[in-house]
């Protein structure tokens, strides 16, 4: 039995060895990008058992791909090979004094073509928990269905249901976006939005309106993010800031919010209470910053264990 299950694309992600302008990069790095398989890495990093669902190509990305996630201990059992689309393709630029940009090489992917049919039930039913992401039902319409038909087949097996709306504004109009999105969180128990995510969504800024408007949709806990700031945890009886884990220096910004999800997901599956479960998300977000790629910096338990205080560090 799977502790936990999501689904989506994974691409190859080229990562430039020195910042700058991609004008000017000539040696990169291969690593793979994916929100959902990075959330099911971490778990498997964190001690659970995690399963990812989803298409690849017929190519040697995906051999890659399916290889790496697969060794990192996700079951990768209902993943389907495409004769048709190949495996999806990002790229990485990042700068010194700015933000980290990517740029998608995905349209008519392998991924892209993920539908209802590629959900086996008994294997959705099969686990405690179902992670989604804003990413998936913005791909295609057989994704966005795909997305409704795994809610459905978790509500029937009676998981806990968590999303996360990681915006993708290039993938959809800003319409059809906030329309989708928001049904979605109306149907889940748990969401966990950044706070710019919830002023796209909520045209407000205001961090306890966002979590009264998100919880007022259906969600019985909201965890809204606020950078390095921490989190702020709402449910319907109370508000509780969790401080975030402040670095001395953030490597590689992308992949923190899968590594909180990740990390509060494994906290809810460890028996943790919501607060301390949002503690551990903060910790595990913050890991991922430490080192380029997304998935490279997630922690072990143990090490997390170590991180907090909570268990001694013998080096020798």
């Amino acid at each position: 039995m799977l502790d936990a299950v999501t689904f989506g694309e994974t691409m190859v992600m080229m990562n430039p060895e020195e910042s700058g302008s991609l004008k000017y990069a000539d040696r990169f790095s291969r690593h793979l990008g994916g929100t959902e398989s990075n959330v099911a890495i971490g778990l498997t990093r964190l001690g659970l058992r995690a399963g990812w669902i989803s298409r690849l190509g017929q190519d040697s990305f995906g051999d890659y791909v399916e290889a790496f996630i697969r060794g990192e201990g996700v079951d990768v059992s209902q993943v389907s090979r495409d004769d048709i689309g190949p495996t999806g393709l990002m790229i990485k630029e990042r700068f010194e004094l700015g933000q980290t940009r990517v740029y998608y090489y995905r349209k008519g992917s392998a991924a892209s073509r993920l539908g209802p049919e590629d959900l086996d039930e008994a294997y959705i039913r099969g686990a405690r928990h179902l992670h989604l992401t804003g990413i998936t039902p913005a791909l295609s319409d057989s994704c966005r269905a795909a997305v409704y038909r795994g809610i459905q087949l978790a509500r029937r097996g009676g998981l806990t249901i968590t999303f996360d709306p990681n915006l993708r504004l290039k993938l959809w109009s800003a319409d059809e976006m906030r329309s989708v999105i928001l049904d979605i969180v109306s149907r889940v128990d748990v969401v966990l939005p950044g706070l710019g995510e919830g002023k796209i969504l909520l045209e407000t800024d205001d961090p306890d309106e966002i979590i009264a408007r998100f919880l007022a949709l259906g969600p019985g806990v909201v965890v809204l993010k606020t950078g390095a700031d921490g989190a702020i945890l709402g449910t319907p009886a109370e508000r509780i800031h969790v401080p975030g884990i402040q670095l001395e220096r953030v490597v590689d910004p992308v992949g923190a919010g899968d590594g909180f999800a990740a990390g509060f997901i494994a906290g809810q599956l460890k028996g943790l209470d919501l607060r301390e479960s949002v503690e551990l998300a903060n910790a595990v977000g913050a890991f991922a910053t430490t080192v380029r790629g997304d998935v490279e910096g997630l922690p072990t338990w143990d090490e997390l264990q170590q991180f907090l205080g909570h268990r001694e560090n013998i080096e020798r």
